[in-house]
């Protein structure tokens, strides 16, 4: 009985978190707020502890994301805002050729993926599909579903992004087995659910550009910034952080080498190192002011802001289940499972993100409720990357009514909801199982 409440007790809470979301339409944050203290009330902690979890939750979740999100929006704004994107996409169509364009543009959203939001990828490169669509008389799903591939995947799978972030963050993973995890995950997904399924489903359903949207005639680029600046920049802070990583494989502790690569490598100051450099060469070197990248920076922060928020209030939910036993509980719970923990992972991520749409939010809870059984088991090294991953993987899986990215697709493509379904939802769906085959295997030879 005394381990019954508590489980009972954080069964509510989930159950009142994803009622508040879905049917009240709390904010995210207020609610995981609410669930922490009525979780630790119930669970039997004393008010004063419940109020010193929360704080300490958050302080010490937000004393890592705020930064990183941070710089990374900032990073992604700047990209915006000087053509990189489009610069991108631009090549790697040239690159390719006329009859590979889907695959360009999978790779690039791919690589846009990492540093920009998926919506604001999207704006941005959406420009690119209906000059394509509307060129070659073929389905805007021709080209749409492999740039949708692209973004939707590293935005999930690949840091510096909210998601993967916080995942790593709740769980204790290194950032640099995230990315090549990520990454290796990701390719095949984007492959398989981008180019091979944007060809099927473009036979299958005919979109011509709305009559609303307005397509722009294709401007000169030759004031846009290059490619391969653009390329190493975003590149910069994954060798980083990836060289970090492999040094503590390879070198002893204490080493001179390892303990360079581990403070360039850090999260902190790789990104500060490489939004540094995204200022000045595609900010003042471009002839924007000081003012002006300021001014780009400041509304970064914007929509970055309300993410931080969420994935603070994450930490606050995960540190209240530690501090109230309840953790301890649901990991030894967890330990009986017949289930691997990656299966576990993506099957808790997939259930969150089904019932209430967010990917963020499917993340921050599935992270929050894995902490304490990732913990009891002490697990640590490649296996938690491949469970951020695993939770990235369930946290992307069928996006329907419930998700603004449904909405935002069906919006700018003219779909009614029926299409929408049966292109961004299977597309999606695509990747999430397709990603998570791949860590599963990868787990198999990894303990």
């Amino acid at each position: 009985m005394s381990e019954f409440i508590p489980i009972l007790a954080t069964a509510a809470g989930v159950s009142l978190l994803l009622f508040l979301v879905i049917r009240t339409k709390l904010h995210a944050f207020v609610a995981l707020l609410l669930v922490s203290l009525l979780v630790g009330v119930a669970a039997g902690m004393p008010l004063h502890e419940v109020i010193a979890s929360m704080q300490q939750g958050m302080g010490e979740t937000l004393g890592f994301v705020a930064v990183v999100v941070g710089l990374g929006a900032m990073f992604g704004q700047m990209l915006e805002v000087s053509g990189g994107a489009e610069r991108l996409a631009k090549t790697l169509i040239k690159k390719f050729g006329e009859d590979k364009i889907p695959w360009a543009l999978g790779f690039t959203g791919f690589l846009v993926g990492i540093p920009v939001f998926f919506d604001v990828g999207f704006v941005v490169l959406v420009p690119i599909v209906y000059r394509l669509a509307r060129k070659t008389g073929r389905s805007l799903l021709y080209y749409g579903i492999p740039l949708f591939a692209g973004l939707a995947i590293t935005h999930s799978f690949i840091p510096p992004t909210p998601g993967p972030i916080v995942v790593a963050n709740l769980i204790g993973a290194d950032l640099g087995w995230v990315i090549l995890f990520g990454t290796i995950a990701g390719l095949p997904a984007m492959i398989i659910a981008g180019p091979l399924f944007g060809k099927y489903i473009a036979k299958k359903i005919h979109v011509a550009v709305p009559r609303y949207i307005n397509v722009e005639e294709i401007e000169d680029d030759q004031e846009l910034p290059s490619f391969g600046l653009i390329a190493n920049i975003i590149l910069v802070p994954l060798l980083l952080i990836l060289l970090n990583t492999v040094s503590k494989v390879v070198l002893q502790e204490g080493n001179i080498i390892r303990t360079f690569l581990a403070f360039l490598g850090h999260p902190f100051v790789s990104l500060l190192i490489s939004t540094i450099l995204v200022f000045y060469f595609l900010g003042v070197k471009r002839g924007y002011s000081k003012q002006e990248v300021q001014m780009i920076a400041s509304k970064a922060l914007e929509p970055a802001g309300m993410i931080i928020l969420v994935t603070g209030a994450g930490g606050v939910f995960k540190q209240v289940l530690m501090d109230s036993g309840v953790g301890k509980i649901l990991a030894n719970s967890m330990e009986h499972s017949s289930l691997p923990p990656i299966v576990l992972a993506f099957l808790i991520a997939s259930a969150v993100r089904i019932a209430q749409g967010s990917a963020t939010v499917a993340m921050v809870t599935s992270g929050s409720l894995l902490s304490p059984f990732i913990i009891n088991l002490g697990l640590e090294g490649p296996i938690l990357g491949l469970i951020a991953i695993s939770i990235a993987a369930g946290a992307t899986i069928a996006s329907h009514v419930n998700d603004s990215g449904f909405w935002l697709i069906n919006r700018y493509f003219g779909l009614d909801v029926k299409d929408t379904l049966r292109s961004w939802t299977i597309m999606e769906t695509l990747s999430s199982l397709t990603a998570f085959v791949v860590v599963f295997l990868i787990s198999l030879f990894i303990t």
